[in-house]
């Protein structure tokens, strides 16, 4: 029986997504296309906007259409915030009990009665979904933290995830050790990742101490994102003194008004935001640091939209992932005043937009002539391509094998493109 997937959602979102994938398969299922002929149907939802959810309504439509007899199992955020939405899905997850999945496909399929799943989810213990190796993947990913208590004016996720938690820390070595058997490289993900085993009495530092410790053949470990309030100096100690750390810190600023962050509820103001960046380039002068940014925020004004530009330059980000404010109904800010023209925030997010282009050709370009390390992930045509630590998108010449770390000397930069020289490599697992 033929089962396919589709992820609407994050890096957490895609992590689940995966996992329930592995056990549908453990289960003797067969995986295929989502556009494909199938008898099972995985939907993992999003809610983080009216338009994520939007999306995922029409993905359950697009999946009845396509296969009219098929199970439809939907899940994730969207699933658990707005229930009677997605009522017409014949197995209905929420944010727990995900692993959950496929014992309710077993049971539909006997008994052909519909399952819902969706309970308040408040303060619940962190749910469990294990990857030991990501076939399709050159890197792989572990979710070890789960929620978040910030509840920023624009978000939904704490009411869709629920309250923050953290996967046991004697487990989270132990995930490690068995996926750095199978990759070189771990991307450690959570929807708040930086305040990872507050209940068990650790840091997301101590963990990273644990874990490169007990994997000594683990050439990378890398953090998906985290907050400028979760770098504190044991983490940023960690970072200087350990090169096994990936020289990349994503670090969402959403806005570089101070006045916009007060009213988006974000625990800091820009000052405090630029002294840590610098303090952590005062240490590490090539690390890249990347940025989300909301524009178009309600009541964003122009003086404020100006200030955010000027902070963003001032900031020099490597790059910076721009979204127009969009609307979700339940936040603070759904309810806000001011709300700022499509047009207004079409044209904010161009200029964004453009300003990252010109800073990432400028970061890159401070690469030329120097060595890097890349994990290749693709290779053709006489080319090989990957990501360095930086997390620099790097051109080799020549054909690699897929997963190996090769150090590279950075050539030129070319169309926006870095083009890169063989140095060495490592072995491959």
């Amino acid at each position: 029986m033929k089962f396919a997937v589709k992820n609407l959602g994050c890096k957490v979102n895609d992590y689940e997504t995966e996992s329930v994938a592995s056990m549908m398969e453990q289960q003797g299922y067969e995986r295929t296309g989502f556009d494909e002929s199938t008898d099972i149907a995985l939907i993992f939802t999003c809610a983080v906007t009216n338009t994520a959810a939007a999306k995922s309504r029409q993905m359950i439509n697009r999946a009845r259409k396509k296969n009219p007899d098929a199970v439809i199992v939907v899940a994730g955020c969207y699933a658990q915030i707005d229930p009677e939405a997605l009522k017409t899905a014949d197995i209905l997850v929420g944010s727990a009990h995900k692993k959950q999945i496929p014992e309710y496909v077993g049971k539909y399929l006997a008994e052909r009665s519909r399952i819902r799943d969706v309970h308040p989810i408040g303060v619940t213990p962190f749910e469990e979904l294990r990857m030991e190796r990501f076939p399709e993947q050159t890197r792989a990913y572990l979710k070890i933290q789960d929620g978040c208590n910030q509840f920023c004016t624009y978000c939904v996720i704490p009411y869709a995830r629920g309250r923050e938690r953290s996967m046991d820390p004697d487990l989270a070595v132990s995930e490690t050790k068995a996926i750095a058997a199978n990759h070189h490289e771990i991307v450690l993900t959570g929807i708040h990742t930086g305040r990872y085993g507050r209940e068990y009495g650790i840091t997301l530092a101590g963990l990273m101490e644990r874990m490169l410790d007990s994997t000594k053949d683990l050439e990378r470990l890398r953090i998906s994102s985290i907050e400028v309030t979760e770098l504190d100096d044991h983490f940023l100690e960690l970072l200087h003194s350990s090169s096994r750390i990936a020289r990349h810190l994503h670090i969402p600023l959403q806005s570089g008004s101070d006045s916009v962050l007060k009213r988006m509820g974000r625990p800091y103001t820009t000052d405090e935001f630029y002294e840590k960046i610098e303090q952590i380039r005062k240490n590490d002068p090539d690390i890249s640091i990347s940025t989300d940014l909301i524009v178009g925020f309600p009541g964003e004004s122009e003086e404020e939209f100006e200030e955010t530009y000027s902070f963003l330059k001032k900031c020099r980000f490597s790059f910076l992932h721009v979204f127009p404010y969009s609307m979700r109904d339940g936040t603070a800010a759904a309810a806000m005043k001011g709300q700022i023209s499509p047009r207004v925030k079409k044209k904010r997010a161009a200029a964004c937009a453009a300003l990252s282009a010109e800073l990432y050709d400028s970061y890159k370009s401070g690469w030329i002539g120097r060595t890097c390390e890349v994990m290749i992930e693709t290779s053709e045509n006489g080319y090989s391509f990957g990501h360095s630590s930086e997390y620099l998108p790097v051109r080799i010449a020549g054909e690699c094998e897929k997963g190996v770390i090769e150090e590279v000397m950075i050539t030129k930069l070319e169309d926006h493109q870095l083009f890169a020289e063989r140095r060495r490599n490592y072995a491959v697992k």
